[in-house]
């Protein structure tokens, strides 16, 4: 199988280091909202990357944008601004698979030709 959008298998892996980064950075002590954050958005991003690289939809691309601008916010929304490095982490990261997200959608056949109609009707 070809893989017709490469974002989605980019993502997936971005979502593979954000379960691996609370070991490898440092973080992963118990209790911990950074870790926490990591692991769940993480398998979440890999769960939809993995989703949209077999049944690529516009769905599976939106759930992505959410949990990149989530994975994004969560530093300040779940306290743990303060720790530079998951802090750094989830910024970078979630600031790749949002747009990587919106990217691979724009690409989308179907999104396409729905902005296509869209903007030729008005």
């Amino acid at each position: 199988m070809t893989p017709k959008r490469w974002q989605d298998w980019t993502n997936a892996v971005l979502g593979l280091w954000m379960l691996a980064s609370p070991s490898l950075l440092g973080f992963a002590v118990a209790g911990n909202p950074a870790m926490r954050a990591a692991w769940i958005l993480g398998l979440a991003i890999v769960a939809f990357a993995g989703i949209a690289v077999y049944m690529p939809k516009a769905w599976e691309e939106a759930l992505n944008i959410i949990l990149g601008i989530c994975l994004l916010a969560s530093p300040w929304a779940l306290g743990y601004s303060d720790q530079v490095r998951p802090t750094t982490n989830a910024v970078i990261v979630g600031l790749l698979v949002t747009a990587l997200a919106v990217w691979a959608m724009l690409m989308d056949t179907a999104v396409q030709k729905w902005w296509h109609e869209r903007h030729l009707t008005r």
